[in-house]
């Protein structure tokens, strides 16, 4: 818990210093490129190493990441003093929420029994984007269990339109019925 509190404050702060410099996509760009790097085994072994200088973690890091703002560097610096470069991820992750919350986006995990291409995944998008009022981003997974329909997650909220729902429900149904 105490973890994701300090992950919702370095959010809250890297979103608001990106919205005052009005440098949001640029701050998810460079989100992203420090994740990448915070997920290399090698790396965070070398940055977490206790014996290893801060300085020259400073070099190595001024290196790898010499196309990132100096803020976004200043950020990691900061990470890595506190040894919470491990939480990159989830920052980056945590700002993503944050932009998409910001410019009316909402995105949705959606699984369906066979692969929708693009005209189905934007009409289908639309009817989601109808449900919330707002703009649905979907990314989809193929589940052939299913056997027809969607299964859509989003905002918390879970809308079961599958064939394998309503088999069930009416099965269901059919137990409960007098004889």
């Amino acid at each position: 818990m105490a973890k994701k509190a300090h992950i919702k404050r370095y959010v809250q702060a890297v979103f608001d210093v990106a919205l005052e410099r009005q440098e949001l996509d640029k701050w998810q760009s460079e989100l992203r490129k420090i994740a990448v790097l915070g997920e290399d085994p090698e790396i965070a072994a070398l940055l977490e190493n206790p014996k290893l200088r801060f300085e020259d973690k400073r070099k190595l890091l001024a290196g790898v990441l010499s196309d990132v703002s100096p803020l976004a560097l200043n950020l990691v610096y900061l990470l890595v003093t506190r040894g919470r470069l491990n939480v990159v991820a989830e920052i980056a992750d945590g700002y993503q929420e944050m932009l998409d919350k910001y410019r009316g986006i909402e995105r949705a995990d959606v699984v369906t029994a066979i692969l929708l291409d693009d005209d189905d995944k934007r009409r289908l998008e639309t009817r989601l984007g109808a449900v919330v009022n707002k703009k649905v981003i979907i990314k989809q997974e193929v589940d052939p269990d299913l056997l027809g329909g969607i299964v859509a997650r989003m905002g918390g909220k879970l809308l079961d339109g599958s064939v394998r729902s309503r088999l069930a429900a009416l099965k269901s149904e059919i137990e409960r019925a007098p004889r």
